[in-house]
């Protein structure tokens, strides 16, 4: 899949200033794998890395300026932040954080776009802790390739780039599974 994609942009590894991958959160397997792959790459082409928010990568694309990206981390709780944009970027207002349904922060006086699965999961929930400060919602929308590349190139930019063993991703959350007895009963 890299070298179709590398072939279809008629670039090649070399030729590329960084690397950059979703770092989370989000399923802790596709998380790794998509790390593992950029360091892999990176240490063999001595390439820097970049690892993008999940969360801000979704903000981006929404063409809002008031942002509230909420992901369905399953088990009853939601990846959650919150984010405005200014001339010189995104600027966090809420850190990205793990949250139970009617648990999220309160948000600045404004007027908010979400984006997200966590506003099909928990609408009821956002929608009342949010009222009507949400403008509008996108609850249809997953963090996109070219989103985590655009924020890339202005972290390469700035140099903010670091070396493939320093890669890390954003875990919210150490528990991955429901035990049996925690499962809700069929």
């Amino acid at each position: 899949m890299v070298r179709d994609v590398l072939d279809e942009s008629g670039l090649t590894l070399a030729a590329l200033d960084g690397l950059a991958f979703g770092n989370g959160p989000g399923s802790f397997t596709g998380l790794r794998i998509g790390c593992g792959l950029i360091q892999g790459l990176a240490f063999a082409h001595q390439l820097p890395v970049v690892g993008i928010n999940s969360l801000l990568a979704l903000a981006q694309h929404t063409g809002h300026d008031h942002v509230i990206s909420s992901i369905d981390a399953r088990m009853n709780q939601m990846y959650f932040a919150a984010y405005e944009r200014h001339e010189g970027g995104w600027q966090t207002v809420i850190a990205p954080g793990l949250y139970d349904p009617g648990t999220t922060p309160a948000l600045p006086d404004a007027r908010w776009h979400g984006v997200g699965s966590g506003f099909q999961a928990f609408a009821d929930s956002l929608h009342a802790t949010y009222g009507t400060q949400l403008d509008s919602v996108d609850d249809n929308r997953f963090p996109h390739a070219s989103a985590i590349a655009e924020l890339a190139a202005i972290e390469l930019t700035a140099g903010r780039g670091v070396p493939a063993h320093e890669a890390t991703l954003l875990y919210l959350r150490d528990k991955v599974a429901l035990t049996i007895h925690e499962q809700p009963r069929k």
